[in-house]
């Protein structure tokens, strides 16, 4: 018996493939009512399909099954295939399978007849051994038979006649998010009908799964640009179900509709597509088993200006096709281009030219027109000079960025395409690196595109490694438009630039990639490590990163839950995994050797090369990962042996809110970091809170002043108003809520809305709500009161404590600090609310006014009422002995206002305020009446009684 297994790119040709329907149908109606040879030789079949089965030579694929599990983006796949050799004699079979190229193999197993063979993955030795094993997935040539992003593992066995063979075939992967979008593909191509075929990809995500789809089968020239063009439906017979947290996705077709799709088995890529909840938060922190993986991707920010630079290769080789479809993705992408972003472009081939020689332009409807006369004018011709054109393009981008003055975070790129090698100038890979590197300094990135077979795959792949960047293939025959369109969207939209995630060093180890030059929207960051301290209770997260104009600090404690609360180990249907309940141990080691095998490429030092490698292939061995320095070896099991089994992870609906918990930012121990928070926080007494209560601190005659204000609900009330000398004004939307049983109100109010307006230097406003706050200063920001983050720009400073408070800093002299109330089980007349307190006035004018503003510069006196009507101030000293005394008086302003001394509770924590309280809502103590002080909308800045303005 002679039995090979190998690694390659490319497929055999398939011979004598049966193409008639007829034949479908009888294989269909007939060979899947019994797959026993012997009675299967000797069953009657129609004359057609008889002359057919005699035409087939090779052996015939009975079954063909893959089985996927996607737990947190991390996903198990098992491809099991049956084939049967009908014939007389020993007859050749050959098993193919399109992978991932970003997966590892982690399981090989055959059975032949009654032998079973198992793979055994060992460390890669220089020499080629006599052993039969499996080749890694890596090629000595960087684009030989490679599809874009995908290759091929092939089995070849000889079956003796009469018999069966089976293979299985074990691979894992970690999911990119691109375009806001994970995609799962599962390669179909048997080449061959297959009676009984089969996939089941079951999905698992405890954030929540949204926008679940699967669109029609895509063959391999459109493999790739991850749109669907006319019917956008999914293949026949596919069966789609999912809950909020958990998906199932089937494809069974029969041989009928197998044929109706392609005759020749060659079926296409089954993908599924789908995203899960997120928001501006830490993100999504999962832990289990001592191991964490931490997946960050941010929505709701504004984008980040670009400085850009595309070089194109306009090369002899490039005529037809090729340069056709680069000018078509250019002119869409040159639309795409946003107002506040800078660009230029740089054809070249054995000859640079630059099309605004010396500068970056900026996005205007007449640039983008010359634009695109430049690229439509641009004509093939002579070789390919890549060292030159990168040198131009660092050069052009380094001298705009020193000789103006950018957006200190705006993000500067270069977007490299090419078709070939280089040919003219320095054609060395190394010196073209290292001449690159030491022009683009780590100031900016560069993203590499290579079209066709004949590019320098490798060099494209370490340019961008080396410069912070990402590389993309496309084959010729592929729709290169799309393509380009679609890699441009992935980076064309900056978020975030200097992406920082830190733990502390003392309770984690081992942390892969932690600081990233640039987030895009719709991609993701995903950082994995170890816990130290296994026996802690709570893991604390920091993120850093600069947006647009504002820095952005994320902040949290993320509860470690008991290992029994995070293992899936008794979900009913998962009960036969065993690597899968390691999922995020796998995943950390998956994306540690990447990180591993990316440093190595990188690394110009044969000691370090040598050290990386031993260090992958160490953690490769441990996890049982093929990979460019281990290799599968078919080892037999023994005569007699039991058939191979898959194994295979079938989640249920049933329990798996209480087996599998992923944790989030929010879910911080109960009753501890909220209490912190809150005893933390300083804030005077001066505030508006409840229902709602005001309070006036008078700190130089060491009382307070109390008062009700009994609104509306849906009235704004006008807070602070100092529009015109500070530019800040602060607004307070009520809510109404039923009054209690036996109370003397008809209703409740609170606080629903705090909206703080400030016009200097540059206008800006928050919304915030007991849900969220809105920053917009010329760019959105959308922040969860249930994170902790801290946001500053210049002027401004907005710090969340997790289901606490915000505090917002304006010019470092004004502070307002918002306190957040929510009810677990509130009572019919509590509502969540907000309560406003005013922490630091001294930015604010004499003349600021307002509820609360127009007491913050003016002082009160507190009268004594004798006998005879005369009235005498009462000194600070007095004030304790006239407590008691029911009939007192306040001068406001040369106005009386009676008041009675009471005891108020302020909502910062647990404390109580002493303070003279004015009754009648406030009548004669507050400047005009209560109709004065309400905004026509949350956004007014009206100063004075009948004034309205607006931002």
């Amino acid at each position: 018996m002679i039995l090979w297994l190998c690694l390659c790119w490319g497929f055999s040709p398939s011979a004598g493939q049966p193409d008639s329907e007829l034949m479908a149908r009888y294989l269909e109606e007939q060979l899947l009512a019994d797959y026993s040879i012997v009675e299967q030789v000797a069953r009657r079949v129609p004359r057609q399909a008889k002359f057919l089965q005699r035409l087939e030579t090779r052996p015939r694929m009975s079954e063909f099954h893959v089985r996927s599990t996607i737990i947190s983006r991390y996903a198990f796949t098992t491809v099991s295939c049956t084939m049967v050799n009908s014939g007389s004699e020993a007859r050749e079979a050959v098993f193919e399978m399109q992978i991932p190229a970003a997966a590892f193999i982690s399981n090989f197993t055959m059975s032949i007849g009654n032998k079973t063979y198992y793979g055994e993955v060992t460390g890669k030795v220089k020499k080629n051994s006599s052993d039969d094993q499996a080749r890694h997935k890596k090629p000595s040539s960087s684009t030989e038979g490679r599809e874009n992003g995908y290759e091929t593992f092939k089995a070849s066995v000889f079956i003796p006649r009469k018999m069966q063979a089976r293979f299985i075939l074990h691979y894992e992967e970690l999911l990119q998010r691109r375009l806001g979008k994970y995609e799962y593909t599962v390669s179909i191509r048997p080449q061959q009908l297959v009676g009984r075929l089969r996939v089941e990809v079951n999905i698992l995500e405890n954030s929540g799964i949204v926008s679940l789809e699967v669109p029609p089968l895509r063959n391999s020239k459109h493999k790739g640009n991850g749109k669907a063009e006319g019917d956008v439906s999914p293949p026949p017979s596919t069966v789609i179900g999912h809950t909020k947290t958990l998906a199932k996705v089937t494809f069974n077709p029969s041989v009928v509709q197998q044929t109706r799709i392609a005759r020749n088995g060659i079926l296409g890529d089954f993908i599924i597509r789908y995203d899960v909840n997120r928001e501006l938060s830490v993100g999504d922190v999962q832990i289990l088993n001592g191991y964490f993986v931490h997946y960050f991707a941010p929505t709701d920010l504004p984008p980040l200006p670009k400085n850009v630079v595309f070089v194109l290769d306009s090369s002899a080789s490039m005529v037809g096709t090729k340069l056709r479809q680069t000018k078509e993705a250019l002119f869409t992408i040159l639309q795409d281009l946003r107002p506040e972003d800078h660009f230029n472009i740089i054809g070249f081939s054995n000859r640079i030219k630059v099309w605004q020689p010396d500068q970056l332009v900026p996005v205007t409807p007449n640039n983008i027109r010359d634009a695109k006369k430049y690229i439509h004018n641009m004509s093939p011709t002579g070789g390919t000079n890549i060292n030159g054109a990168l040198q131009t393009g660092a050069k052009l981008l380094n001298d705009y960025i020193a000789q103006n003055d950018i957006d200190a975070r705006s993000v500067s790129l270069i977007i490299f395409l090419t078709d070939g090698r280089p040919t003219v100038g320095e054609t060395q890979s190394s010196k073209i690196l290292s001449n690159t590197k030491d022009a683009i300094r780590d100031k900016f990135c560069l993203f590499t595109i290579g079209i066709g077979n004949d590019v320098d795959h490798k060099l494209l792949e370490r340019m961008a490694l080396e410069n912070c960047g990402m590389t993309r293939h496309f084959q010729e025959d592929e729709d290169a438009a799309s393509h380009l369109k679609g890699f441009y969207d992935e980076i064309g939209t900056p978020l975030l630039s200097d992406i920082r995630v830190d733990y502390p060093e003392d309770d984690v180890e081992q942390v892969t990639q932690n600081f990233f030059p640039n987030y895009f929207n719709g991609s993701e960051i995903i950082i994995a490590g170890k816990l130290i301290n296994r026996t802690s209770d709570k893991l604390h997260v920091e993120v850093t990163a600069s947006n647009s104009k504002k820095y952005i600090l994320l902040k949290t404690d993320v509860a470690i839950d008991l290992p029994s609360r995070n293992d899936i180990r008794g979900v009913p249907g998962l009960e036969d995994s065993k690597s899968d309940n390691n999922y995020i141990e796998r995943a950390w080691s998956y994306l540690t050797i990447k990180e591993l095998l990316n440093s190595r490429l990188k690394s110009d030092d044969d000691r370090e090369k040598d050290y990386l490698m031993e260090k992958a292939k160490s953690m490769a061995l441990a996890y049982n990962f093929v990979t460019p320095f281990t290799v599968l070896k078919m080892k037999e099991a023994g005569l007699h042996s039991e058939p191979p089994q898959e194994e295979f992870i079938s989640p249920s609906t049933d329990g798996i809110g209480e087996k599998l918990q992923s944790l989030q930012g929010h879910r911080a121990p109960p009753g501890i970091r909220r209490e912190q928070d809150k005893q933390r926080i300083k804030i005077s007494k001066t505030s508006a809170d409840g229902d709602p209560h005001f309070v006036i601190d008078f700190p130089s005659s060491k009382f307070s002043v109390c008062f009700n204000i009994d609104g509306e609900p849906g009235d704004i009330l006008r807070l602070v108003s100092d529009h015109k000398e500070s530019g800040v004004t602060v607004n307070g939307q009520l809510i109404g809520a039923p009054a209690p049983p036996n109370g003397h109100k008809k209703h409740r109010t609170y606080f629903s809305t705090i909206t703080i307006l400030s016009n200097k230097p540059q206008r800006s406003y928050l919304e915030i709500t007991p849900k969220r706050v809105i920053l917009d200063d010329g760019e959105r920001l959308v922040l969860s009161c249930g994170r902790s983050a801290v946001v500053r720009s210049r002027s401004l400073e907005v710090s969340i404590s997790a289901f606490s408070n915000i505090t917002v800093t304006i010019r470092d002299t004004i502070s307002f600090v918002i306190l957040i109330h929510h009810y677990k089980k509130p009572a019919p007349y509590q509502r969540n609310h907000l309560g406003f307190y005013i922490s630091s006035s001294k930015g604010l004018s004499s003349d600021s006014h307002g509820l609360l503003g127009q007491f913050l510069n003016h002082e009160v006196k507190l009268l004594q009422e004798s006998l005879n009507t005369s009235r005498q101030e009462v000194g600070q000293n007095q004030t304790e002995a006239l407590k008691a005394n029911p009939t007192n008086t306040l001068k406001v302003k040369g106005r009386l206002v009676p008041v009675v001394w009471k005891q108020r509770r302020i909502y910062n924590g647990q404390q109580e305020v002493d303070c003279w309280f004015a009754k009648n809502n406030a009548d004669k103590l507050i400047d005009g009446s209560y109709k004065d002080y309400l905004a026509p909308h949350p956004f007014d800045t009206g100063t004075s009684f009948g004034t309205i303005n607006s931002v």
